[in-house]
């Protein structure tokens, strides 16, 4: 038999879709509050969130409307259906307070600017009480107590006070990033935990909240309504989780996993393995391109075009990212410990200087039996003197970044020593010329001037239908690269040539994790991805070495070419380039400054 459900096991029902934990609750009150216009906001909480209030002074709520406040799909924020895609405000479902009142003990409390007394509304756990004239301030205070009583089952799912509280600071903190001119204040057990006064800047409250610094900015905006601002961090104050990573949506903080994957992605050849940005992106796209009312808590959306929002934030924080805005000076790592004692190796001439800036030998051998190219053997001879008399378009920091310093010698085979008027900076000769070679690499391919081999014969790759279809209508990205390729079968994909830098056997994972990538994820971009791989493997095995002795003309040589590249200060695994010590913290560690 069906049967319509009792109003109270609706509103449990509603209060276990919005009110998960406290800390969802957190989030729907502090909303209201924003969408009242608040300016001065305040969070107390006690018992892992179980105790909360929130006084705001906002624009309040009328004394014959607090009743309904507490009803179901009761709400002033929206009209009709049509709204739904025209939202202005956070809350609008009309849940929040009706779904908190079915489960716990809640008072709330309103005065607006025409009232000379606050007006005051309770529910035991459903149960409304009259209404009653208190006094109190302009705005809404609202009380919740013994939170999930009646619904004990609940309660088991909560984890430890610790943790609620945790859980409830990351609230407050979204939503201080998403308003930088309201004043938030959050107690937890009575005492002031965090406090956010107003600032005048987006990038002022993201260091306020963040508690880092410096920032950068990259932004962009499209004529038809598209709008990003990313807030971030040079490549060497970076996180071991993606927690530090602050997503927003239409000013919602979300969890999405493409624009997250959009922000590491922009990072690539800048992080190393389990290392994470840290940063804030906003995202604001036309109300027609998202639905923000796809989860109970708000804390998903859908795009319309989810690739076009992927491409955007990638393409506008790579570009900044690229100009490598910390290199006011060498970014690198600060040592945390005094540095070793140096000892300098007297310098002498190990390499041989050559016209050409970047070049590479391939020596190949014939298999007798198959008078085809076998397993390509490469002695690489690499040169990497400064190639000054060229003509070069100047790069954002061709101002002497790296080639101010003055090189003072070489420490272990491995480190140059230099210097500037400020600090001693010791820098990885493999790591940064590394950078150089990769750079320079992927700047070959981007023109479509990378040295290749013909194949006598092609090599004939095993691949699924749909794989070999991918892999075929990525043919002209192939080209560029120099690979030619064309189709021996219905799933079997011939080699014809290939860059002369990769060895025939990695071919086949190559393009079947390639067309996988492809097919899961969609666009060329998977296909940029990885050539990035290639050309940092080959960069990797084709430049100087640890270990490797240098002439003080080499040495000035390879710093004038990392001032071609903002991107010098890291290897293209994330690794950094240099380490630096400023005279000062010697001076202290010598014990000749107080």
């Amino acid at each position: 038999m069906i049967e319509l459900l009792p109003a109270e096991v609706r509103d449990q029902i509603a209060a276990g879709e919005v009110v998960e934990r406290p800390a969802h609750m957190v989030k729907e009150l502090v909303e209201n509050s924003l969408d009242a216009h608040s300016t001065q906001i305040t969070v107390k909480v006690k018992n892992g969130g179980r105790f909360v209030e929130i006084q705001d002074n906002g624009q309040g709520i009328q004394s014959n409307q607090l009743s309904l406040a507490l009803d179901r799909f009761a709400t002033s924020k929206i009209r009709q259906s049509d709204d739904l895609w025209k939202l202005k405000t956070y809350g609008f479902r009309g849940e929040a307070l009706a779904s908190l009142a079915a489960v716990s003990r809640l008072t709330l409390i309103s005065r607006t600017s025409g009232d000379e007394q606050a007006s005051q509304i309770k529910s035991d756990f459903g149960k409304k009480s009259l209404i009653d004239q208190v006094s109190s301030d302009f705005g809404t205070r609202i009380i919740v107590e013994n939170l999930f009583d009646n619904v004990p089952a609940r309660l088991k799912f909560l984890k430890s006070e610790s943790a609620e509280h945790q859980a409830i600071k990351n609230v407050i903190k979204a939503m201080a990033l998403t308003r930088a001119q309201v004043e938030f204040r959050y107690f937890e057990n009575d005492k002031l935990i965090l406090m956010y006064s107003p600032v005048s800047t987006q990038i002022q409250r993201t260091q306020q909240v963040l508690e880092i610094g410096p920032l950068y900015t990259a932004q962009e905006k499209t004529s038809d309504g598209w709008n990003v601002e990313v807030h971030f961090t040079a490549p060497d104050q970076v996180a071991k989780t993606s927690k530090n990573i602050w997503i927003f949506v239409q000013d919602r903080h979300v969890q999405d996993r493409a624009l997250q994957a959009a922000l590491m992605d922009a990072y690539r050849s800048l992080l190393m393995h389990g290392e994470y940005p840290i940063g804030v992106l906003k995202l604001k796209v036309p109300e027609d391109q998202v639905d923000v009312n796809i989860h109970p808590t708000k804390s998903q959306v859908k795009f319309m075009d989810s690739s076009q929002a992927f491409r955007f934030v990638h393409h506008t924080l790579r570009s900044e990212l690229e100009k490598g805005p910390w290199l006011k000076s060498p970014a690198s790592v600060v040592a945390q410990a005094s540095p070793t004692p140096v000892h300098f190796q007297a310098p002498h001439q190990a390499l041989k200087f050559d016209d050409q800036a970047f070049q590479v030998t391939t020596y190949r051998q014939k298999n007798s039996e198959w008078n085809i190219p076998a397993r390509v053997e490469e002695a690489r001879t690499l040169s990497y003197a400064s190639s000054l008399s060229e003509t070069k378009e100047k790069t954002p920091i061709q101002t002497g970044v790296w080639s101010r310093l003055q090189v003072m010698g070489q420490v272990g085979l491995t480190y140059i020593v230099t210097q500037d008027e400020s600090k001693v900076v010791l820098i990885d000769q493999h790591a940064a010329h590394e950078r150089v070679a990769f750079e320079r690499l992927m700047k070959s391919w981007a023109g479509g001037k990378i040295e290749i081999q013909d194949f006598l014969f092609p090599l004939a790759i095993d691949l699924t239908m749909a794989q070999a279809e991918v892999i075929f209508q990525l043919n002209e990205s192939f080209q560029k690269l120099g690979v030619t390729i064309e189709r021996l079968g219905p799933s079997t994909i011939g080699i014809k040539s290939a860059p002369a830098f990769v060895k025939d056997s990695v071919f086949a994972e190559i393009l079947e994790k390639m067309a996988d990538e492809v097919l899961d994820k969609g666009g060329s971009f998977q296909f940029e991805k990885k050539v990035v791989d290639i050309c940092a493997t080959l960069a990797c095995h084709s430049v100087i070495r640890a270990g490797q002795a240098l002439s003080i003309a080499e040495m000035k040589s390879l710093l004038e070419q990392m001032d071609e590249f903002p991107l010098s200060s890291f290897c293209p695994h994330g690794r950094p380039v240099s380490l630096e010590w400023t005279f000062d913290k010697l001076e202290k560690d010598f014990g000749r400054r107080v």
